[in-house]
This record gives structure tokens, C-alpha cells and sequence, in this order.
């Protein structure tokens, strides 16, 4: 029998020309899958959010697989620097629409099966209208907010939610299911603190490392649908690639847990940026003062950098091997706090990272700690590369 019910009553129903049983032929011979779970898998629904670095061999697999119809959830274009870990996409896509750079790829694997593509990113306002319909939801998505949002949404339609995330060479995956185990705020609460977790973009990932986490989403989601094995339902698995080891944990339901515990508190969806500390009215608070890269590059070409003014790469060590704006000095955020002795208060101070988000945060402690002639640079030395000196490389 089916893990999901809806399948369970109408998979029967679904039939198969020639060509595809020659398709999925080795589906079809196998006794878990047979030509039951291929027609399960035909009448299967799942939406997937992202198509990113996990989002990529999901939705190649489910494709593959025959999964008859796939909802594919994005809102960002193809950038140069996604192509060396978002496999479904090609060079000649470097600008166009996630969505439709995925769903090119899909039908060259399979067009026997139905997509329809979400230009939009998911919200509170529209989550329960974009899942409503699918049986599995997988989450391939990189920001806290929209976890948490994922995971309430599911759990409010009873849904599961297949969860992947990855970080440098590490990664993790489970199936949270709120009505058959736990949910996403059993394992983690309360977000973390802004800024206290890289993202992929800040602190980098290993290109296949969401090859292997998002195959494994995409094998739970089959297993859900055709009815086999046992589901990561309750249970959390850890891969470290620089070990090349799989380690797996006990998640156990949170009877305190807001949205699946016995006294359930949240009953519809929130304000996911404000819950996870990042909404505007908290970005007001304190307003970091920005300059552009153009007023940089006068300032470099009159010679107030450096006599004037002292230009701050806050960036990695590593980072500033690859590129660098001229005449800036290189203090990376991990010893910021500790060298913040070294800078005159006096002095007019800007500050740069890759794209802004560090050296944002390294205007902060500076503005905390009494600074007030500090500036940061926005979009950082992204934004250098491509608006002022088109031969700094890209990264």
C-alpha cells in the first residue's frame, strides 16, 4: 500500500503505452516497484522548492523516474556561479528563468510527464494555494525563513515535507511529517541568530555535495510513493564528504512543539522574515550607511583612498587571492572584533566583502563599538566587477 492515500485510490486507473514500458522497463522488473509502483509513480504529484543546488537532482531523478506531475518553484534566474553544483542547468541558460532552464532539461529526460512552473518565490500568502494539490512537498530551498515556512505549511495541510540541507562538505536529510512523526521545529526550535550561519553563497559548498543530498531526497520522495522501505521519518541523516561517512540521529516528536505538539499554538502561517530576525522593520533599526562602487572608484582615482580614507576587505584570506578592489587593506570578519583596535575612529572607514552581507555585518560591530565615519560598499566587489572594472574575476 501506498504511504500517501490519495495515490493508494487512484493509481489503479493509470495506464501505459508501449514506449513507456520500454521506458521504465527497469523499474518495472523489480519486485519493489513493479508495474504498480510505476503506475504510482505516474499519478504521483510533487512540488519541489528550489531549484538550486538540491533542486537540480531532484528534479532530473523525479523526471527520470516518471513522476507523471512535478510543480517546480523558483524565482531567480541563472547565475554563472550556480553551474558548478545546479546540474539541470546549462551555460547557454546564464540569465533565463530557473524555471524554464529546469523544465528544458526535464523534458529532454522525460516528456511524458505534466510540469507547471511557480515563477515566484513561496510566501505565507500563497504557499497553502501552491501545495495544496501536490502529495509530497521537497524542500530545496537555502534560508531559514522559508524552512520554516515549508515546514508549517505541510503541517497545517499534512503534507511531508522532504528535507535536505548542505554546507561546505556536509549535509543533511530527513522526511518531516507532522501527523506520522516530527516536524522541523521539533529538531530546531528557534532559528539561529542572523548572521551566526553562513549561507552557501558566503561560506561556499562542494559542487556534488548537493548531487548526493538531493538524489537521497529524491529517493525518499519515490519511497513515499510507491509504498517501500522505510521513510527518514524520525530520523536524520548526516553525510560528511571530507570523511566520506553517513551517520544518522533519532529525531523524536517535541510534545512542546508549537505546530504538532499536544497544545498547538500556530494554527496558520506567520511572518517567517520577522521569525527569523530579518524582516525590515528589524533592518531599521539600524540604518547602515551605503555608498556605491562608483563613489569607491572616484575616491581611489582623486587619492583619498588611502590617504583619506581606509578601504576594508573583510572577505577570507583565500578570497582576496582572487580578486581585490585596489589599495584596500584585508581584516576578514572571523578576527574583525579582535583587530577592531587597530582602526583610527578618526578616519573615514569603507567596507567590503563579496557582496555587502559581511561587510554589513562588520559595519554593525564598528557602529556598536563607536565608529561613526564608516561606510559599506554595496554588492561589494560583485558589484565592482561587474559596474566598474570587468576584468576583476567573478566568484
Amino acid at each position: 500500500m501506498s504511504f500517501i492515500p490519495r495515490i493508494n485510490k487512484v493509481y489503479k486507473d493509470v495506464t501505459f503505452t508501449n514506449d513507456e514500458i520500454r521506458r521504465y522497463g527497469r523499474h518495472l522488473i523489480m519486485p519493489e516497484v513493479t508495474l504498480e509502483g510505476q503506475q504510482k509513480l505516474k499519478a504521483a504529484r510533487v512540488i519541489v522548492i528550489g531549484t538550486g543546488g538540491l533542486g537540480a537532482p531532484i528534479l532530473a531523478y523525479l523526471a527520470a523516474a516518471g513522476v507523471g506531475h512535478i510543480g517546480v518553484v523558483d524565482f531567480d534566474t541563472v547565475d554563472l556561479s550556480n553551474l558548478h553544483r545546479q546540474i539541470i542547468h546549462k551555460t547557454g541558460n546564464v540569465g533565463k528563468l530557473k524555471t524554464q532552464s529546469a523544465v528544458e532539461l526535464m523534458k529532454e529526460i522525460n516528456p511524458l510527464i505534466d510540469i507547471k512552473t511557480y515563477d515566484t518565490s513561496l510566501r505565507s500568502d500563497n504557499a497553502f494555494e501552491l501545495l495544496k494539490d501536490y502529495d509530497i512537498v521537497i524542500d530545496g530551498t537555502d534560508n531559514f525563513p522559508t524552512r520554516y515556512l515549508v515546514n508549517d505549511a505541510c503541517a497545517l495541510l499534512d503534507k511531508p515535507n522532504v528535507y535536505g540541507s548542505i554546507f561546505r562538505f556536509e549535509g543533511q536529510a530527513t522526511v518531516f511529517w507532522a501527523s506520522q512523526g516530527p516536524c522541523y521545529r521539533c529538531l530546531y526550535p528557534e532559528p539561529p541568530e542572523p548572521g551566526t550561519v553562513p549561507s552557501c553563497a558566503e561560506g561556499g559548498v562542494l559542487g556534488v555535495l548537493p548531487g548526493v543530498m538531493g538524489t537521497i531526497q529524491a529517493t525518499e520522495a519515490v519511497k513515499l510513493i510507491i509504498g517501500q522501505g522505510d521513510p527518514l521519518i524520525g530520523r536524520l541523516l548526516l553525510f560528511d564528504a571530507l570523511k566520506m561517512k553517513f551517520k544518522e540521529l533519532k529525531l523524536r516528536k517535541d510534545p512542546k512543539c508549537p505546530l504538532c505538539g499536544t497544545n498547538k499554538t500556530i494554527t496558520e502561517l506567520i511572518d517567517y522574515e520577522f521569525f527569523c530576525g530579518v524582516a525590515p522593520e528589524q533592518k531599521k533599526a539600524v540604518h547602515i550607511d551605503e555608498i556605491d562602487v562608483e563613489e569607491v572608484e572616484a575616491a581611489i582615482k582623486s587619492g583619498k583612498i588611502p590617504s583619506e580614507i581606509e578601504l576594508l576587505d573583510i572577505r577570507e584570506p583565500f578570497e582576496a587571492k582572487i580578486a581585490q578592489i585596489p589599495h584596500s587593506r584585508l581584516i576578514s570578519l572571523a578576527e574583525f572584533s579582535k583587530r577592531m583596535h587597530e582602526l583610527d575612529s578618526a578616519r573615514e572607514i569603507w567596507l567590503y566583502c563579496k557582496d555587502g552581507a559581511r561587510s554589513g555585518k562588520a559595519w554593525k560591530l564598528l557602529y556598536d563599538a563607536g565608529f561613526r565615519k564608516i561606510k559599506n560598499v554595496a554588492g561589494g566587489i560583485d558589484a565592482w566587477s561587474e559596474d566598474i572594472d570587468p576584468s576583476t574575476p567573478r566568484y
